[in-house]
């Protein structure tokens, strides 16, 4: 096979071209799921995925959004699912593949040094793009790949179901209900499941994932008055809802990360002798990363900066602060009490912490720090979402063939790694099929994915290609 295998590299090395242009027809569909006036372009992005899908003899459906359900002519609509699948052979294994086609909001006037939805190779080796790696690359990866099999008239090693969707960016409207009403259909006979919505950790080592945070996001808000006042006439008589919000704000976590809302770190599993370990192989340079993110320090310094930074975007939770709405943030002076203002933060979660659980926590102390204010204020708790955090077993025959790809295309060993961020459909797709999910990075930690000038670079998107080729030779493999 794995003179197959070479043939099939050789393949992919000799149609970069194709894939480049293939990835700059995507990249020129506007496809942001937030913007109602750029959601249309989702829609066509949906029908340039199955239009592609199908030349490749897939059976697609384009599976109608749940949510929909319900809505009137003039309501805006969410974009349907696609469900294909490739290949039936009762003696091959079943793979599920997930992505996503919409994109983050993109403009020159963000700050872009391209135009977003264009794609710019440069001479370096880089294509920067909307979407580039998050996800168009890693997706349309997949349909280079299969499309290489069966140009070179070999037999592909597993059955494949596709499901990819439209809302990612915004929240995945309507996925999970659709899952739950496919469990038993669709979503059933799969063996493995493989999802490439995430990064490397560096730029050289490639990365196997096993792991995810959760996320809690809450809006508070403070309410003091029926109106904007005017602080020259009414500063000093009122309790003015923005300084009892920082108040708040300034006891839910300190200066140096730790978070203080009783509770949420007792439900964090201890750190075994066995875990700690995982993370001495791992390539990962701790002033690298402070130089990539132009930080003056790291709030991790010292004995041990590696294994502590990486644990604590890892397995240990974290919370942010994202903002205040209603308050004056423009430019100049403005001299108004807020009437009402709205504080937004989140926190990530770990193992053994579940949204309920924190949702009572956080509800129940904030309640309870602005009664002993004895301000007369009112006080709104608002759980806006919530994910589970997910943990897989890394040792499993998934993730045994996803190294042994790494390894067969970069010949290295790659890092295992958590994940920082959320990707709720990982759970989802767990708990329906009742089989190990898989995230199998292709972009690199500077891609810029959400960020000005997204990109992958050209050696990750083709070498990418040959990986999911490779993977899914080694599940062909198994019994």
């Amino acid at each position: 096979m794995a003179d197959s295998l070479a043939q099939l590299f050789e393949y992919v090395d000799n149609n970069k071209k194709k894939y480049i242009d293939g990835l700059r027809t995507w990249v020129e569909i506007e496809s942001v799921s937030a913007e109602p006036a750029r959601r249309p372009f989702v829609f066509q992005m949906m029908e340039q995925c199955k239009k592609q899908l199908e030349e490749l003899g897939s059976k697609v459906e384009l599976a109608e959004n749940p949510l929909n359900r319900g809505k009137k002519e003039g309501d805006l609509m969410l974009p349907s699912i696609i469900l294909g699948e490739l290949g039936a052979d009762p003696k091959k294994k079943t793979l599920l593949v997930y992505g996503h086609l919409d994109v983050q909001p993109a403009n020159m006037s963000d700050g872009w040094s391209y135009e977003p939805f264009k794609l710019t190779e440069t001479d370096d080796g880089k294509l920067y793009g909307r979407g580039s790696t998050d996800d168009k690359g890693p997706v349309l990866g997949w349909i280079n790949v299969l499309s290489a099999y069966q140009a070179l008239k070999m037999d592909i090693p597993v059955n494949l179901k596709f499901c990819f969707e439209g809302m990612e960016e915004s929240g995945s409207e309507g996925l999970d209900e659709l899952i739950e009403e496919r469990k038993s259909t669709f979503f059933s006979n799969v063996d493995y499941c493989c999802i490439s919505d995430n990064y490397w950790l560096g730029k050289k080592t490639p990365c196997i994932t096993y792991g995810l945070r959760g996320i809690c996001y809450y809006h508070i808000k403070m309410r003091c008055a029926a109106a904007d006042l005017h602080s020259g006439v009414f500063g000093g008589t009122v309790h003015e809802a923005m300084i009892d919000l920082i108040h708040l704000f300034s006891k839910i976590v300190d200066q140096r990360g730790r978070i203080l809302i009783p509770g949420v770190n007792e439900l964090v599993d201890k750190l075994t002798p066995e875990e700690d370990a995982l993370y001495d192989p791992i390539d990962f340079d701790p002033e690298e990363y402070r130089k990539d993110i132009g930080a003056e320090r790291l709030l991790h310094h010292g004995e041990d900066v590696k294994k502590k930074s990486l644990q604590h975007r890892w397995r240990y939770p974290s919370l942010s602060i994202h903002g205040f709405q209603n308050a004056f943030d423009g430019v100049g002076c403005k001299t108004v009490i807020p009437k009402e203002v709205i504080g937004k933060f989140s926190i990530r979660l770990v193992p053994s912490q579940t949204p309920d659980k924190i949702d009572a926590l956080v509800k129940d102390y904030l309640e309870k720090l602005h009664k002993e204010s004895g301000s007369a204020n009112v006080l709104t708790v608002i759980s806006e979402h919530g994910g589970k955090p997910w943990l897989s077993d890394y040792s499993d025959n998934n993730f045994t063939s996803g190294r042994k790809a790494m390894k067969r295309v970069f010949g290295k060993e790659p890092d295992l790694t958590r994940e920082g961020g959320s990707i709720p459909v990982t759970l989802s797709l767990q708990n329906a099929t009742e089989k190990s999910v898989m995230l199998l990075p292709i972009g690199s930690s500077d891609d810029g994915a959400h960020s000005q000038n997204e990109k992958i670079n050209v050696f990750n998107y083709i070498n990418g290609i040959k990986v999911l080729g490779a993977y899914i030779d080694e599940l062909g493999k198994l019994n």
